[in-house]
């Protein structure tokens, strides 16, 4: 799958229903854009003072969907004035006095000073929140510009921000997300209800207004939600085609949407398929007919849709070709004579890879924080196994006409060379890991030379001359075929043996699922900790 299409998952789809705020190196909705908006809107008429319905709001300053919830829940709130009580809170942690986010320091100081905004002066703290949200990446860089834009006094904001105030602020703010039970931003609830409904700010106003025992002249001006036509077309031979996640997905943007779901076992499927097969291949198929035009939500997918035929394709994860061999279903589905592993359109697929005892391999993308994180665990994975471990890394990205392409940009493929670089060279007994490990805590710095030399013994000149040139570009563009040949798009995905996938990220987690394809393996029966700090579950590009 290309980073194309995780990217196009990832930004539209898992926006919607997340249990943890993905790396924030995935592209939200044009800055100043309303998550879910669609076409314009006018402002409703302002709702007279009256009954509240509280909207609880958790999130990360710097997490993309986050932002994507604050901007419209926020002019929600301004459009509903009277009806809705917005709160606020962050999701962080707090250890031996010290405060940790996910998207790092930054992303600390600036729920610290939303929060003092939140304390110094609602209204224009909202007004504030939604400026710096518009630019989330340059948190808190933008603190000092939007303070002022919005009105807000900046140098008491700096004094409550850079103090005990701050520090207590987030303290408190941190204890109400946990009591909530929040884990990923961003978390919502509606009445104190788990809330999975649309992001745009319309969105938001008909679930208060359902909520609402006194609904006002508001929420009478509301329309019902445009009805969209979906097929989906899937196959109950795939195991992995299963679509009720996108399906849900999808209805927080299109509220009206009305699904139909077509197998390609049956006539109607075969000729559904037929209709579209010179423009797309793979299953499952997501397509509306031209009703999605008028929904909600058109303007935000409208680059992302592809005209085939007179559907309107949103693409997805999809990796089964109907037309071909099964390759674990013990029947000749092409009709060549060839069943199953004996097809040769099947020798690349895991359930015909030869099993490779104690081998374990993981698939990253070097900047991404999860995939870091597992390649940390990997010390004391080392300790606990020595020699009885067959350790490789192989890197997600994608070969273009013109050079490569990463989730995480040139920075990434950059690194990712490097990274293979060292691996060729410093093989041995897992040299490279060094190299890897040094680099892991601060791995978008350009200083990667600080993790060569006497701290690493990795020679600078070596993977310089590697990294730069044809022989590095020639070592990710071999490695990437591994990934891709596997179907893998999800960065840490790990391998054990050559053909049983699992994941995780945790020491132990990676111990268990090792052994359970090597029982007796010496060094199964040790526990292994994690002294990083716990971070959600989760993946780049999944």
């Amino acid at each position: 799958m290309s980073i194309r299409r995780i990217s196009i998952v990832l930004t539209l789809l898992a926006a919607a229903a997340l249990v943890g705020c993905p790396p924030a190196e995935q592209k939200p909705a044009e800055p100043g854009a309303t998550a879910g908006s669609g076409a314009a809107q006018q402002p409703l008429q302002q709702a007279a003072s009256g009954e509240k319905v509280p909207l609880e709001l958790y999130i990360m300053s710097k997490c993309p969907y986050g932002a994507q919830a604050a901007i419209p829940a926020i002019e929600a709130h301004d459009q509903l004035k009277g009806l809705m009580d917005l709160k606020i809170d962050y999701i962080a942690r707090e250890e031996n006095g010290e405060f940790n986010a996910l998207h790092g320091p930054p992303e600390v100081k600036g729920n610290i000073e939303q929060l003092c905004a939140l304390q110094q002066d609602k209204a224009k703290a909202l007004a504030f929140i939604t400026c710096v949200s518009k630019a989330f990446q340059q948190i808190p860089e933008n603190t000092a510009e939007c303070a002022g834009q919005t009105g807000l006094d900046v140098a008491a904001l700096r004094t409550c921000a850079d103090g005990e105030q701050g520090k207590q602020l987030l303290r408190d703010s941190i204890a109400r997300a946990n009591a909530a039970g929040a884990m990923g931003s961003p978390t919502i609830k509606v009445a104190g209800e788990a809330y999975r409904g649309g992001r745009s700010a319309r969105d938001f106003m008909r679930a208060l207004c359902a909520k609402a025992t006194t609904p006002n002249e508001v929420c009478a001006q509301i329309p019902p939600p445009v009805k969209v036509k979906l097929t989906v077309l899937t196959d109950t031979r795939c195991k992995e085609c299963q679509t009720a996640r996108y399906e849900s997905q999808l209805k927080t943007f299109f509220p009206g949407l009305e699904i139909e779901n077509v197998d390609y076992g049956t006539d109607a499927g075969k000729a559904l398929y037929a209709k579209v097969q010179a423009n797309v291949k793979f299953l499952p198929m997501l397509l509306f007919d031209e009703s999605v035009t008028k929904g909600e939500a058109y303007q935000q997918f409208e680059r992302r849709f592809q005209k085939v035929a007179e559907y309107y394709y949103l693409p997805v994860r999809a990796n089964f070709d109907p037309t071909a061999e099964i390759c674990d279903n013990k029947i000749d589905d092409t009709n060549d004579g060839k069943i199953d592993c004996d097809d040769p359109t099947c020798k690349e697929t895991l359930v015909c890879r030869p099993e490779k005892k104690k081998e374990l391999a993981v698939f990253v993308m070097s900047q991404c924080p999860y995939g870091t994180r597992a390649l940390d665990a990997m010390k004391p994975v080392f300790e606990a196994f020595g020699d009885n471990i067959d350790f490789k890394v192989h890197y997600i990205a994608d070969k273009t006409d013109t050079g490569f392409r990463a989730l995480h940009g040139e920075a990434e493929v950059a690194e990712n060379i490097r990274q293979l670089c060292a691996i060729k060279y410093y093989g041995k007994k897992h040299k490279y890991m060094d190299y890897i490990w040094c680099r892991n805590p601060d791995i978008r710095s350009t200083d990667w030379q600080k993790c060569t030399g006497g701290k690493t013994g990795i020679d600078t000149a070596k993977i310089e001359k590697c990294s730069t040139g044809e022989e590095g570009k020639a070592l990710l563009a071999e490695d990437i075929k591994v990934a891709q040949a596997l179907q893998i798009s999800a960065s840490p995905t790990w391998l054990a043996n050559n053909r049983h996938k699992f994941s995780g990220v945790q020491p132990e987690q990676i111990k268990t699922q090792f052994c359970q394809q090597n029982e007796g393996l010496k060094g199964c029966e040790k526990t292994l900790s994690d002294t990083a700090a716990p971070v959600p579950a989760g993946a780049c590009g999944k």
